[in-house]
């Protein structure tokens, strides 16, 4: 009986075991499929190995709690080959990132299964055929960009049924026949279908005019009569708002100026909404102080309620008081709100009069990064370390989306905890980005003054006032060093137990005396794993190089973040010093990520720029 009994619960065990391993391998078995479909040069791919149960552990994939694959990043990873049906068994998946890359064929038709999917990226590919009609089933979906393919046909009426849909873009491909205009469709600006074969949107019928009653000749007479005395009348009512008109021209122009409601309807570019004056000094109680969310180096930052109750948050430029310039200005702010990502601060809409520049976003519930680590409220838990991890790989994708993925590039000059914001979900948000390019729109080359915070600022951008994509490499090394340890990246405080005030270099005085302890941010009371502390201090050391040549793109910190090559980078680079300063620190322990100090060999006169 209990030989019995023991059989029974074996055999049940096995069964169990048979539905995890099915249940679990289903998704495994479909991005297997999708590896063997693609061919991968540079072997992205290594690490998904088919005899795992789940596919969690691989690299470029992201589980929930559940452990059900919810996001797959394999963008700008030299791919060729083919996607493959079995993509529509991932039903909890949320991100599909497989742009920049070389896939061919045909996007499946399965991938309309995908009803909990955000964000499809198939941009900057080689698809052809179709686009699938089964996309109009992704009720979630908020960003779609099949742009830069080959794809054929015409634009599926379905897609009009996604009301959720934020981000548009289908240009440059071979599309043909009448733009959809039903549903949102038609709020989506021009650029998102150009360079295709499609018609114009046909302009709205012309409104029937009434017609007239002809008159008899018999009354030409009495009707000339009556209109002579009507336009005496007219002129004679008329004269003081002329006069009214005349002294109004005369009279200097108040700070404020707002252009007319008449001629200033509610103008779309794209989704980007042109706001008036008079809306955001209503929004945010006339730009009133006790608004104001914060100041920077390119104006003040106040909390605003529109009248449709959502909130915002209004950026009020300074030093644009000058008349002209306009429509570059509104082809700046046109570009900026084309560089759409979630990890970046999406740009709502803008108001421009010949006095002011303001700039309109979504209002971040849980602030900056900077005033969680620093100024949170008692009653606000710290950040814990897995937010931690998060924000820094948000970051660090939203800026290599402006480096990599934008035409022209921009570089944002000023990367800092600070201008790192927080969604709901502490989703990190890159904010700023663009405006050092808005602020400088009349400069045609150079701009020589150097914009940024101390203690984040390049070297090479210091002497030289030339920033590039390596100068925000710079400043997101010191923020990741600002998220380890909750201090400031410029603090006079530390001069108090001699300590630097610059945070590059405390670091580098506490990694020489092995006071990891120290280092990590006290907040965290010491819930951390070490390991991964070392790997994110590894990368900001990679970033915050004195030579801006040495330091890694913001795409490689992102491949390093998920896992890909940083030990191989960081080997390079520790070799690299080991020759340079001819010392080897074997007396440390675990010498293999300690460094000594970089900069002790190296000339005063080079650390001021690039070596």
């Amino acid at each position: 009986m209990v030989e019995r009994f023991i059989c029974v619960c074996l055999w049940l065990i096995l069964v169990l075991d048979l539905v995890f391993r099915v249940a679990g391998n289903a998704e495994g078995d479909a991005l297997n499929a999708l590896k063997t479909g693609l061919s991968d040069p540079n072997n992205v791919l290594q690490s998904w190995d088919a005899t795992l149960v789940n596919p969690c552990t691989w690299f470029h994939v992201t589980c929930n709690s559940e452990n059900s694959v919810t996001r797959v990043d394999l963008g700008n990873a030299n791919l060729s080959g083919q996607l493959v049906p079995q993509l529509g068994q991932l039903s909890n998946l949320q991100y599909l990132e497989l742009y920049s890359n070389n896939i061919s064929g045909a996007i499946p038709e399965e991938l309309g299964n995908l009803t909990n999917l955000v964000s499809l990226d198939l941009y900057l590919n080689a698809l052809t055929g179709n686009i699938p009609t089964t996309l109009g089933k992704l009720s979630k979906l908020r960003f779609l960009r099949l742009n830069n393919n080959t794809l054929s046909g015409q634009i599926p009426m379905s897609l009009t049924a996604v009301n959720s849909l934020q981000v548009l873009d289908l240009s440059n491909n071979q599309l043909v026949g009448d733009i959809p205009v039903n549903g949102s469709f038609s709020l989506f600006t021009p650029i998102s279908f150009k360079n295709n074969r499609l018609n114009s949107i046909p302009p709205a019928p012309p409104a029937p005019t009434s017609p007239t009653t002809p008159t008899s000749s018999g009354n030409s007479a009495t009707g000339a009569i009556a209109g002579g005395v009507a336009a005496g009348a007219a002129l004679l009512f008329a004269a003081p708002a002329i006069l009214l008109a005349w002294w109004r021209k005369r009279r200097p122009e108040d700070h404020f100026f707002d252009v007319p409601a008449e001629e200033d309807p509610e103008v779309h570019l794209g989704q980007l909404k042109r706001f008036s004056l008079r809306e955001l000094q209503v929004a945010t109680d006339n730009f009133s102080n006790k608004n104001i969310l914060g100041r920077g180096g390119f104006g003040k930052v106040y909390k605003g309620r529109l009248a449709d109750g959502s909130l915002v948050a209004v950026k009020r430029l300074k030093e644009e008081r000058t008349q002209g310039g306009e429509l570059q200005f509104q082809t700046e702010v046109e570009m900026i709100s084309m560089a759409v990502h979630r990890n970046l601060l999406r740009l709502r809409g803008f108001c421009m009069t010949p006095t002011e520049r303001l700039l309109v976003y979504p209002f971040m519930f849980n602030g900056s990064v900077a005033s969680c680590l620093r100024e949170r409220p008692e009653s606000q838990s710290p950040l814990d370390w897995a937010i931690r991890k998060r924000i820094a790989l948000g970051a660090a994708r939203g800026l290599a989306y402006l480096h990599d993925h934008c035409d022209p590039k921009i570089i944002h000059r000023d990367v800092k905890a600070a201008n790192i914001l927080l969604d709901e979900e502490f989703e990190a948000v890159v904010g700023d980005f663009g405006l050092a390019k808005l602020m400088d729109y009349k400069d045609t080359h150079v701009t020589t003054a150097v914009r940024g915070t101390i203690g984040h600022i390049a070297p090479e951008y210091l002497s030289t006032g030339k920033s590039s994509e390596k100068t925000d490499v710079f400043g997101y090394g010191v923020m990741l060093l600002e998220l380890i340890t909750g201090q400031r990246a410029f603090d006079l405080a530390r001069l108090a137990n001699d300590d630097d005030v610059m945070l590059l270099e405390w670091v580098k005085g506490l990694l020489k005396e092995r006071k990891l302890e120290t280092l990590v941010d006290s907040d965290l009371q010491g819930n951390y794993i070490e390991d991964e502390v070392e790997q994110l201090i590894q990368v900001a050391l990679l970033c915050t190089q004195g030579s801006p040549v040495e330091r890694p793109k913001m795409a490689e910190v992102v491949r390093m973040l998920e896992g890909d090559g940083l030990a191989e980078r960081w080997e390079e680079w520790q070799k690299e010093e080991m020759f340079r300063q001819e010392y080897t620190p074997t007396h440390l322990p675990n010498a293999n990520w300690i460094i000594a100090d970089s900069t002790s060999h190296i000339p005063p006169d080079e650390l001021s720029g690039p070596r």
